[in-house]
Formats: structure tokens, sequence, C-alpha cells
């Protein structure tokens, strides 16, 4: 492999890396601070794919309004479904949380079916982002995935901040720790349960959007995605949006670089890297964050 090569296997992974972290940040929020088992959250990375598609005939090369639209309407989404269904989930335990979840999977499936229908379909990148800058004689990089890296360090960057530096992120991390003593300080915690919520969809969403262009909008994608999701929070540690990152950023270039050299096992790589991680340290790489 030449140097070349090399750097763009390491842009891919790294942009693989942190569009998981997007949606695995959102699912470990929900779970971190909500405690509940979101088998749905794969679906909510589907709508946001298509959503971009919906969206792209409106918008045309305004593509951050797109996404700016896009996010607004999944955070509204997420209010909405947390106030018809996951508030009733807190006080149950974990099985009748996968059976909720599992069934709005089925039903964000047949929907998507009935309004998009079950054809694959494409997302074009827009105009100003279209080409890419080269790496050696042969190989050149796209811009627009170099624009997805760039969006998400921002978001995390901005997550970082939220959660720990404003008056938002101090609720949300109390809620976390002690939800009675919360309530008896005055804060509304369903309220704020719902603004979590909110942020969590709105985040795969968004990760859905960006990845669009990059690979087809196709019926069912969210599964996998989820799956590989919940290996980042195990792997990252549930509750810590650094772990998140971090586990993140490990399963993209494990991944990425299997393909390239281990392609025959290259889809047990992340689970072998999860198990060894496992056994190393249990609770997983990092610390609760809240």
């Amino acid at each position: 492999m030449d140097l070349a090569t090399f750097l763009v296997q390491c842009l891919n992974a790294v942009q693989y890396g942190l569009l998981l972290f997007l949606v695995a940040s959102g699912l470990t929020l929900i779970f971190g601070i909500m405690g509940v088992i979101n088998l749905a959250h794969g679906s909510f990375y589907m709508i946001g794919a298509y959503l971009a598609f919906v969206l792209a005939p409106y918008f045309g090369d305004w593509y951050l309004t797109k996404l700016l639209v896009g996010v607004l309407l999944a955070a509204a989404f997420g209010y909405l479904l947390e106030w018809a269904f996951f508030s009733f989930l807190y006080q149950r335990d974990h099985l009748q949380q996968v059976l909720m979840t599992y069934g709005l999977i089925l039903v964000f499936e047949e929907l998507r079916s009935m309004l998009v229908g079950n054809d694959v379909h494409g997302v074009q990148a827009p105009s100003w982002l279209a080409g890419g800058f080269r790496l050696g004689e042969l190989m050149s990089y796209p811009w627009y995935r170099v624009f997805a890296s760039l969006a998400c360090v921002v978001l995390a960057v901005g997550m970082y901040w939220i959660v720990n530096r404003t008056k938002l992120g101090m609720m949300i991390r109390a809620g976390a720790s002690n939800r009675d003593m919360v309530r008896g300080l005055g804060i509304d915690i369903a309220r704020l349960y719902r603004i979590v919520f909110a942020g969590g969809v709105a985040l795969a969403a968004l990760a859905g959007m960006i990845a669009a262009p990059l690979s087809s909008v196709y019926p069912g994608m969210g599964g996998s995605v989820l799956i590989i999701c919940f290996v980042v929070v195990v792997i990252g540690g549930i509750g810590s949006i650094t772990g998140a990152l971090v586990a993140s950023l490990l399963v993209g270039f494990v991944d990425t670089f299997g393909k390239v050299f281990f392609a025959e096992v290259s889809g047990i790589g992340v689970y072998l890297l999860m198990a060894i991680i496992l056994i190393w340290r249990p609770e997983g790489l990092m610390k609760r964050s809240f």
C-alpha cells in the first residue's frame, strides 16, 4: 500500500468513525440519562436519510438550510415521540422497553414503505462540494467527505460544551445522577428528558442526512447502524460522550483497514475488538460522563 492509498483509507476511517459517533452519542445520551434501551434509534438514522432524499428537490444547493430544516423536524418528532411513548417506559423493566422499541421499528418501516416506497434512492451532494483534492498522482479525496468529517467534529465540540459548560448540561448531568433531588429543586424533569430525547433523535437524523450522499438510501438501513452503534456504546462505556467518540474512531479504523487487509474475515474485526476491550475493561474505555 502506497502513502496516498494509506492516507485515503485513514481519512475514510475518520469520516466513518465520526458519523458513527453522531448516532452513538444520541444512543448513549438516551440510555445513560433516561435508562431506556432504544432499539428504534437506528430508525432515526434511516428517517434522516429519507428526509435528505425528500427535502432535496425543495432546497437544491441550499444544503445547510436543508440540514437545519431536517434537524428541526427530527427534534420536533423526537419531542412528540418521547411524550407519546417513551415517557411511559422509565419505570418499566428492560424487556418491556425492548419490546416496545422493536415494535416502533416495525411501525417506522411500514410507514416508510407506504410514504416513500421500497426502492433504493440516491441523494446528490451539493455542487459547491463537488470534486476533490489530489492525494498523490492518481488518487483524489472528495470534498464532501471532508465536509462530513468537519461537520461531525464541530458537533462533537458543541455537544461537549453543552453537556459540560452550560446550565442545560448541568441539569442533564444532575438529572442523570439523582432525578428525585432535581425534581425537588423545581426542575421539570419530564421536560428535561424530552429535550434530551429530542436531541438524541436529531443527532441520529443529522447523521443520516449527512451520510445520504455518501451511500444509497434504502429500506432497513437503520438496522446495521443500530448494531454497530451498540458496539460503540459498549466499547466506549455507557453514558460517556468521550468514550463514544474514542470508540467510534477505533471502530472506524478497525472496520476500514480490516476490509483492506483481511477482506474475508473483516466482518468479525469490530466484534473481536469489543470482546478484547470488555475482557480488559468490562465497564468500557471511559467512565460515565453523567
